[in-house]
């Protein structure tokens, strides 16, 4: 269903969030995000001077080098676009997440490493959404290799993590019954 019609209004701000996710040659997993503000308008902006309509406030790149395990082996980020000239200097504190695993506690990682002062806040914004891509990219092409390679689908003895964490995914859903019936109630059993 689409979203009901909206009120009279001007558009004012364009955020544009893109992830991109490949599997390199070398086994490693590689993650890329970019985040993009502009404004319909044209602003006059401290250190910057006159910013045109269109002309980005906030351009980000992040690229994420990950193993199978989903843990960091290299991490790197580009800032081309920026409110003030300080902005850039937010690129090499994300070194710190190398060694980091996108997945439970990635929040708590970024802000360990780059939260507050320590980093940028659209550049967490952006690192945060990597992990999901990350379960996006690897999940679905691990399945696409091993039906290229014609082997036998896995039989799980544990849910996949993405079970049981969103409202499609309940575990006494008709989702669940339906794709894997094997785990109908699995939240139950880990209790009892």
């Amino acid at each position: 269903m689409p979203l009901p019609p909206p009120a009279p209004r001007t558009h004012a701000h364009l955020r544009r969030v893109e992830y991109r996710g490949y599997h390199r040659d070398d086994g490693l997993w590689d993650i890329e995000g970019h985040l993009r503000d502009t404004k319909n308008y044209e602003q006059t902006m401290p250190g910057r001077g006159v910013l045109p309509k269109g002309e980005p406030v906030h351009d980000m790149h992040v690229r994420v080098t990950i193993d199978d395990a989903m843990k960091i082996v290299d991490i790197h980020a580009a800032m081309p676009g920026t409110p003030f000239e300080e902005c850039p200097r937010a690129e090499a504190p994300v070194r710190r997440l190398i060694g980091a695993t996108l997945g439970r506690g990635w929040r708590r990682a970024l802000d360990e490493a780059i939260g507050g002062t320590r980093g940028c806040t659209h550049l967490r914004e952006l690192l945060f959404g990597a992990a999901t891509a990350a379960f996006q990219t690897m999940g679905s092409y691990r399945e696409h290799l091993r039906q290229q390679r014609g082997e036998p689908e896995t039989v799980r003895l544990t849910p996949p993590f993405y079970m049981g964490q969103c409202m499609s995914w309940d575990f006494d859903g008709p989702v669940i019954a339906r794709v894997a019936p094997q785990f109908i109630g699995w939240h139950h059993r880990q209790k009892g």
